[in-house]
């Protein structure tokens, strides 16, 4: 266990690679009620959401949710944010632990000017768990959810389990098919309990934060801190298609335009090892064709027990961006050769 954002996280149960294994062959579980959760309803939510978020919330229909991003005056990412919409003027956020506060913060000080909106921090009401992997369907169908089966990627629903409203949702951090659960904090251990029973016969195995970065890592997923901050702009962080520039005016979006039409400065890449090593966040990124000079800063990595090879990605100029480029990793004095990518690592055909 260990401390985030106020919480007390497990990094592991059964060990990361087991885990890991669990949820890319059979399913895993993760209490992720660390995550911060915002409700915004009213008859101005759909304009005070198109403001503040990057991507097109009017073209959600009720039941639908995407991935986008707040972003500050000059297009830094506050917070990247996965959006809900229950109904024609009812939506939930989710957003990241570690920006809990600050985004509540920002949202409440955007919406004194905005008309017919109410914003409420869902936190400690609400828990969140995930249930991700190629089991996951058929250990929520053991509940006989109506529904169930024909629930899309990126959709959701309402139902009763275990006599408790509950929101099930098809998204997810890891690749894999799964469901993401939104429950009253008071029936979140049973729910749990009850999941980790009925999943027994399938191999599902309670997760921790290890495995997940692990997973999410080898779907290039973004991770707050890490990958993306208030000093990078969704362009520079390959998150384009979370912009909809179309949609009209919204914070950040004179600056990413620019960006847009001139190119930005630096991309995030993904990379490769070509020979054993396990980049980790921090390492320097060095040119492979001059003198050697550092070019970049690694922002997340690992060995990918898939893959059997060290992966990791990082900011770089967009000379060396093109896939197939030629990189070295500085690996605590060690020069490892490397070779950029395309995301992500991990090959998933998509149900």
């Amino acid at each position: 266990m260990v401390g985030f954002a106020g919480w007390e996280m497990p990094i592991q149960y059964s060990g990361v690679v087991d885990e890991y294994q669990a949820v890319r062959s059979r399913a895993g579980l993760f209490d992720v009620s660390h995550m911060g959760r915002v409700g915004v309803q009213g008859s101005g939510a759909v304009p005070f959401l198109q403001r503040v978020t990057t991507n097109d919330v009017a073209a959600l229909s009720p039941m639908q949710a995407h991935y986008s991003m707040v972003c500050n005056e000059r297009g830094g990412i506050k917070d990247d944010i996965f959006v809900y919409r229950l109904s024609a003027d009812e939506f939930l956020l989710c957003v990241n632990a570690s920006n809990r506060e600050k985004i509540v913060s920002w949202l409440e000080e955007q919406g004194r000017a905005a008309a017919g909106c109410r914003i409420e921090d869902r936190s400690n009401e609400l828990a969140q768990l995930a249930i991700q992997g190629p089991a996951s369907r058929d250990i929520m169908s053991a509940f006989g959810i109506a529904g169930l089966e024909s629930l899309k990627l990126r959709h959701c629903l309402e139902t009763t389990l275990l006599d408790a409203r509950c929101l099930i949702a098809r998204t997810g951090y890891t690749g894999e098919f799964g469901y993401e659960l939104y429950v009253s904090a008071a029936h979140a251990l049973r729910l749990w309990e009850a999941l980790l029973a009925k999943g027994a016969a399938s191999g599902l195995k309670p997760a921790g934060l290890g495995a997940r970065d692990l997973l999410r890592l080898e779907m290039a997923y973004l991770l707050y801190g890490n990958d993306i901050s208030e000093d990078t702009t969704p362009l520079e962080a390959g998150a384009g298609w979370a912009v909809a520039m179309a949609k009209g005016e919204f914070i950040g979006r004179s600056v990413l335009h620019q960006q847009q039409q001139q190119g930005t400065t630096r991309r995030l890449v993904s990379f490769e090892l070509l020979e054993k090593g396990v980049p980790r966040h921090g390492c320097a990124i060095r040119s492979a064709h001059t003198d050697g000079s550092q070019i970049g800063e690694v922002t997340s990595g690992n060995l990918s027990p898939l893959l059997q090879k060290g992966i990791g990605m990082g900011y770089v100029s967009p000379s060396h961006a093109t896939q197939g480029t030629s990189l070295v990793i500085d690996i605590r004095g060690r020069a490892l050769p490397a070779i950029v990518v395309k995301p992500p690592f991990y090959k998933h055909k998509k149900s």
